[in-house]
């Protein structure tokens, strides 16, 4: 049987009398984009915040190719990139400073670490400005550097959460294009929106979620035909939750 890529199983994250997130639970195959959508508020980034180790769930667990993020955060964190939904960037520094300072981070050294930022700046479509300080950047800009240096490592697992939120459509369609690159290249790909026309053109599986629960999962052709045949997201979103 092959490990799932990521495994989320019963997370529950409660802030005092607040339920954020209400028993989640969902899988991804190795080298699937999926995509985790909703509205804002829905409990999209909490759940990432549990996968990805930055908050400690209520109860549930999750796994990143096996090792629990709980039990193992060491082995799971090593094999999973993540880009937040805030910019991480160090404004005052480069493009390439900010690559070589994550590199080095993440234990990168000499011609190792210079080949892989010039391979990012490459990829992100910086190369020509990668002296250039990020404060002076565009939000486009920004948001491909923040994908680059959660690649920089080379994982074999990346969360993407709300990679494209506030940037203009030139921008959000090289990401969009960056992600389907990343599959092909083999890569698994955690993408949450709430752009659900972005879901459909990148992702093959889904799950949608709002008030904290998963209301449906599974491959996008399934879940759009199993809520009366809908010809987009956002017909299925509106049937699960009753929203106008």
């Amino acid at each position: 049987m092959t490990t799932p890529a990521i495994q989320a199983t019963g997370l529950h994250k409660d802030f005092g009398e607040v339920y954020a997130v209400k028993g989640v639970d969902f899988e991804i195959k190795p080298g699937q984009v999926f995509s985790l959508l909703g509205p804002n508020a829905a409990g999209k980034s909490t759940t990432i915040s549990m996968i990805s180790g930055l908050l400690r769930p209520t109860q549930g667990d999750a796994a990143i190719l096996g090792h629990s993020i709980t039990q193992q955060p060491q082995e799971a964190k090593a094999a999973l990139g993540v880009v937040p939904q805030d910019i991480a960037l160090y404004e005052d520094l480069s493009a390439r400073e900010n690559l070589m300072f994550w590199g080095q981070m993440y234990g990168l050294r000499g011609s190792a670490l210079k080949k892989r930022v010039a391979e990012i700046l490459e990829m992100t479509g910086l190369t020509d400005r990668q002296k250039g300080r990020v404060q002076k950047f565009s939000g486009g800009m920004k948001r491909r550097l923040n994908i680059g240096v959660a690649l920089i490592h080379e994982p074999e697992v990346i969360i993407m959460d709300e990679p494209t939120v506030g940037i203009d459509p030139q921008s959000r369609r090289k990401i969009l294009d960056s992600v389907m690159e990343l599959n092909r290249q083999g890569m698994t790909v955690l993408y949450t929106t709430h752009y659900m026309e972005e879901a459909q053109k990148v992702c093959k599986n889904v799950a949608v979620i709002d008030a904290g629960r998963v209301l449906a999962k599974g491959p996008l052709k399934e879940v759009m035909s199993t809520h009366g045949e809908c010809e987009n997201l956002e017909d299925v979103f509106l049937k699960l939750t009753g929203r106008t």
